[in-house]
């Protein structure tokens, strides 16, 4: 399973109609693009899915239907955290009832837990199931780092938790993940300049907001690294960066919905308290789409 839970695997954004309602069919729309454009595996609900603005019902439908519309065809990794541990204990036991491959467990946000609370909870969460877990720290949006030797005792206590995503921009950090965890720990980038630099040390993929937009070339840039392609892959690390770095003028998922708005994807609507980036930056991306080829310059 650590094996086939390597590459791309596409953080999917949660659709809305203009309504707020759950737009099923787009998100039906986005699962084919990420698979027919070569992503190695899909997670909904995390970031890039607005889990936040989800009802914990609403969170499982998603899962659900992903769940079917995926088919089997690729690794399905949905992300079952919260800031709320019952909640997570739930949805976790969910992903592994509905079939999914792992699952991923975001560090708890807003409520700041110390590295023993961290381990305590992780380690409850993995218990309770039997599926894989991937642990996500992103400690920009959580208030909290979970430091390395955290997560060692984590992997040694539980088996099941197979890899870490590192939202960490401290390479430092994440070097430390395989030094403490094992070379065979399934380290994954949720930082787009560093999914490059992240499989030179040995990383097993990325969890990219970017593949939303341009999955073809995420995918391709760990497909070029596994054939031993490096200058292909170094190639498109660099011709990704103009992209990775416009998505992320404004909090993800803003610019990528604007984008697969400006794509035909979906409607770029999001739940306040999020909202449409500023006018300028949708000029920006925009642009950026229309060089990227993603557009005709017609599209406004």
């Amino acid at each position: 399973m650590k094996q086939r839970l390597k590459g791309s695997i596409a953080p999917v954004v949660t659709p809305f109609k203009s309504n707020y309602e759950i737009d099923f069919e787009a998100h039906s729309r986005l699962i084919e693009y990420q698979i027919e454009n070569g992503s190695h595996g899909i997670s909904v609900t995390g970031t890039s899915g607005e889990p936040s603005s989800l009802t914990t019902e609403e969170r499982i439908q998603v899962m659900e239907h992903a769940y079917k519309t995926i088919n089997g065809r690729v690794p399905f990794v949905p992300a079952t955290g919260s800031t709320n541990h019952q909640e997570t204990l739930r949805l976790t036991k969910v992903a592994q009832e509905i079939g999914a491959d792992a699952a991923m467990v975001i560090v708890p946000y807003y409520n700041k837990p110390n590295q023993q609370a961290l381990y305590n909870h992780f380690k409850t969460v993995a218990n309770s199931v039997d599926i894989p877990i991937i642990v996500y720290n992103i400690p920009g949006r959580t208030g909290v780092n979970l430091e390395v030797k955290t997560l060692a005792r984590l992997t040694e206590d539980c088996p099941n938790i197979i890899g870490v995503k590192e939202s960490n921009k401290d390479f430092e950090h994440v070097n430390r993940v395989l030094l403490y965890c094992g070379r065979d720990f399934n380290l994954y980038s949720g930082i787009e300049l560093l999914c490059y630099p992240m499989l030179a040390i040995g990383g097993a993929g990325s969890i990219s907001a970017t593949s939303n937009v341009e999955p073809a070339k995420v995918a391709e840039l760990h497909d070029a690294w596994e054939e031993g392609d490096l200058e292909r892959a170094r190639n498109l690390h660099f011709e990704l960066m103009k992209l990775n770095d416009v998505l992320f003028k404004d909090t993800n998922p803003a610019p990528a919905k604007y984008a697969l708005g400006l794509m035909g994807k979906i409607e770029p609507v999001l739940r306040p308290p999020m909202g449409l980036p500023s006018a300028e930056l949708q000029e920006e991306i925009r642009q950026t789409l229309i060089e990227y080829g993603k557009i005709p310059e017609t599209v406004k």
